[in-house]
């Protein structure tokens, strides 16, 4: 029995993980209104869903954007499409935080920014991850 509950849930993994991945450049932007200053931008989203992709149960997590904006902002609406487009995928908490710092970078071409997954207890384990461009730090140094 055992055998079977383990090759359902390989199954259903593999499932996850072969379902479609967003654009590399995900988000629209618009100009940036001050691109004479430094001044940071925090954009929260609390609704991140993916799926496991071992388990297939549903991951939660809050994910938080924090940037330094050149000559582009990320465009609102188009950032809440892109992080909803995680829903069906499988993904490590790992990966996609550091997926989804890439994808923006490549959107906006930002000073600096932050992306931090803090995602929800499961199995009574909690995970936060914290990605930074161009660097670790670059926040604590600015």
């Amino acid at each position: 029995m055992a055998t079977k509950q383990g090759s359902d849930r390989a199954a259903k993994a593999a499932a996850a993980a072969r379902r479609a991945e967003p654009r590399p450049d995900p988000v629209l932007t618009f100009p940036n209104p001050n691109p004479e200053r430094d001044y940071v931008v925090d954009i929260s989203a609390p609704e991140w869903t993916a799926l496991c992709p071992i388990t297939g149960q549903p991951d939660f997590a809050t994910i938080e954007v924090t940037y330094v904006p050149d000559e582009l902002c990320l465009e609102l609406k188009s950032f809440k499409e892109y992080i909803f487009s995680f829903r069906d995928r499988g993904v490590f908490h790992e990966a996609v935080t550091n997926e989804i710092l890439d994808h923006l970078v490549g959107s906006c071409r930002p000073r600096r920014m932050r992306v931090v997954g803090d995602f929800n207890v499961r199995g009574g384990v909690k995970t936060v991850v914290t990605a930074e461009y161009p660097e670790p730090g670059v926040f604590e140094n600015a």
